[in-house]
Order: structure tokens, then C-alpha cells, then sequence
């Protein structure tokens, strides 16, 4: 009888190990290795595949991973798949919200198909009327939010409630307190947080991997590094998706032309006076310009490689060889009578 595969879930990446979580209850984590065919091939193995674990050593909670299941999604920057939810964490004060910074994280996270959900921090250090204001701003953009404070505990039991399966990755700009929050929804070893720079009132990076974090109440909570910019490495298209705005304005209407980037075409029905159409247009812009430098990259590389492929035809030997000592010899003792002509090979 076949034995069952053992499956497990990636928790972290440290050096050339992978730290894999079971699925078999009451089993520890192994400490795994990749298998050589899967470097051979290129597989990647990061935090959140789902894996094929082979040779358990119970004893030494050792194993190696030999099959890296199908992903229902993947994050490049952090590295992270299988992602059910994603949490944007930004802060009501110190430092103060950035409308701009949170749609470039809005729209980062739109390619990956899974639930977002803005989560305030710092509540306790602003009233009630900035709760309301940007819990009513976020709803008009078309995303849920909640406010939270790890200190009075405001609005954490609400958002344990939503965290209770799957993968939830928890990120945002530095110094807005992810680390913090992580620390109390999943109580674990002491994490670092940083301080705030009271020089230019923004967060200092303080977690530098991603790591999948247990739930007490069930589910997974990954932590990400901090950024200051994240990348938009998309398409036109996935991002005229990621603006809630404009997928209501196409519901009620369609633009003249089926390929209208929205932004000077007639007949446009998106264009017009909502918030968040300067930053539609300033993120539009950045990856209109990421498309064109990736096809010159392309190009360039492709004229590289044809031009490397090219060959000079190869030379006439019988016209070109240099005559062996031999053939030399034998034609100076034939003489004008020979029949082996100098730099001829005979056959």
C-alpha cells in the first residue's frame, strides 16, 4: 500500500532551509532542503507553498522538499504565495495617513484576486472624528477598514474575527506599527519595533524577512518587510482594475473606444472629478514608462542574442590547410613529374 505524501505549509526561508509546518496534527516542523531536481529545474521555493515533504526524520526534524504544489496566487516583493488576505496597515497619527501611498499599496495588492482589508493603527492618539473621517474616505474608494489600538486593545477583537483561516499578510509603510501589531495577534518571541525618527516624523525598517506567524484562534499572519515605494510591476490593465471607481463607472457606462486608458481619449466616461483619479493618472504614467523600458530591455536582448547566434562559414580546407612535411617532401622529389600538387591533400 502507497503511503500518503506528507503535505506541509513553508513558515520561512533561511538561507538554503525551509522551515515546513505540517499538516498532520501534533507534528512538529522539520527543518527541510530542497532536492537537487527542483534547483536543477528552477523551482522557487518560498513562504506559503504548499509542499511534498519526503524522508522525515522525526527524530531530527529534518526533511526535503521534493514537490512545490500549484499556487493560487504569488507576491514577488515580499516573497509570498497562496495569500487569502491582505492587511494595509497605515497609521492615523505619527506618521500621519498618505492618501497617495496607500492607493500605490491598494493597487499593488490588486493583481493578487484576494480580500483586502485597510486596517488604521495608533487609534488610541486621535478622536473619534479622524476614525470616522477616514473609515468614511476608504468606503467611498471602495475598501473596508478598521480601526485599532494595541494599547487600549480598540477594535482587535473585530479584526481576530476576520483573521480566523487562510493566509492573511500584514503590510504597509515603515514605522506604522505592523510589528506590533503582529505581536498581539500572534504572541510569539519578542519582535522588533522600531522608533519613529523625530527628524523626518517616518518609520524606520525593522523587519528585513517574511515569516508566517500561527493564529491562536486559527489561520496564518505573515509579517513583510517595511517599504518606502513599492513597485508597480503591472499591466494597463491590472491597474484600471484596481481602481474600485473605475469599475463602477464601466458597470454604469462604456468608453467610446474598448482600449481607453482613461486619460485623454473622447468619449471617456471614467475620466473626470473623483479623488483618486490624480493618482490613477501618476500610477498610470509610472507603469506605462515600467512597459516601455521592460519591451526595449527585451528588444535589446533579442538583437543581442541574434547577433550571437551568427556564424562565419567555414573555410575551404583542401584550399586553406597547411601541407604536411610529407606531402611537401614528396613533391620535391616527384619533381615537375608528380602528380601530388604542393598544398593539395592527397586522399
Amino acid at each position: 500500500m502507497r503511503e500518503r505524501p506528507l503535505i506541509g505549509w513553508v513558515m520561512a526561508v533561511q538561507a538554503n532551509f525551509y522551515r515546513v509546518r505540517l499538516e498532520l496534527p501534533d507534528q512538529p516542523e522539520l527543518l527541510c532542503v530542497r532536492r537537487a531536481r527542483l534547483k536543477k529545474v528552477g523551482v522557487q521555493i518560498v513562504v506559503g507553498d504548499r509542499v511534498v515533504v519526503e524522508e522525515p526524520d522525526w527524530q531530527g526534524n529534518r526533511g526535503a522538499i521534493a514537490e512545490v504544489l500549484p499556487r493560487r496566487n504569488q507576491l514577488e516583493r515580499p516573497a509570498i504565495s497562496n495569500v487569502d488576505r491582505l492587511l494595509l496597515v497605515s497609521s492615523l497619527a505619527q506618521p500621519e495617513p498618505d492618501p497617495h501611498q496607500v492607493s500605490r499599496f491598494l493597487a499593488m495588492a490588486a493583481p493578487l484576486g484576494c480580500a483586502v482589508l485597510v486596517v488604521w493603527t495608533k487609534r488610541d492618539l486621535v478622536g473619534e472624528r479622524t476614525v470616522t473621517f477616514w473609515g468614511d474616505r476608504l468606503h467611498q474608494w471602495g475598501y473596508p477598514s478598521l480601526a485599532v489600538s494595541t494599547v487600549t486593545g480598540q477594535g482587535l477583537e473585530e479584526l481576530r474575527g476576520q483573521l480566523r483561516s487562510g493566509i492573511s499578510i500584514v503590510t504597509g509603510l515603515s514605522g506604522v506599527g505592523k510589528s506590533s501589531l503582529i505581536q498581539v495577534l500572534a504572541p510569539r518571541e519578542q519582535l522588533r519595533t522600531g522608533r519613529i525618527s523625530t527628524r523626518h516624523e517616518k518609520g524606520r525598517h525593522t523587519t528585513r524577512h517574511v515569516e508566517l506567524f500561527p493564529l491562536p484562534e486559527g489561520g496564518h499572519l505573515a509579517d513583510s518587510p517595511g517599504f518606502m515605494q513599492p513597485a508597480l510591476t503591472m499591466t494597463v490593465r491590472q491597474l484600471m482594475a484596481a481602481f474600485p471607481e473605475i469599475q463602477f463607472r464601466l458597470e454604469q457606462d462604456s468608453c467610446q473606444f474598448p482600449d481607453c486608458t482613461h486619460r485623454h481619449e473622447p468619449g471617456c466616461v471614467v475620466r473626470g472629478d473623483w479623488e483618486r483619479y490624480p493618482h490613477y493618472l501618476n500610477f498610470l504614467a509610472e507603469v506605462q514608462e515600467h512597459g516601455d523600458r521592460l519591451h526595449s530591455t527585451r528588444t535589446t536582448d533579442r538583437a543581442y542574442k541574434d547577433k550571437s547566434q551568427h556564424h562565419e562559414p567555414l573555410l575551404n580546407r583542401k584550399k586553406h590547410r597547411r601541407p604536411s612535411r610529407r606531402v611537401l617532401h614528396q613533391g620535391q622529389d616527384a619533381g615537375n613529374g608528380s602528380d601530388i600538387e604542393v598544398g593539395e591533400v592527397e586522399l
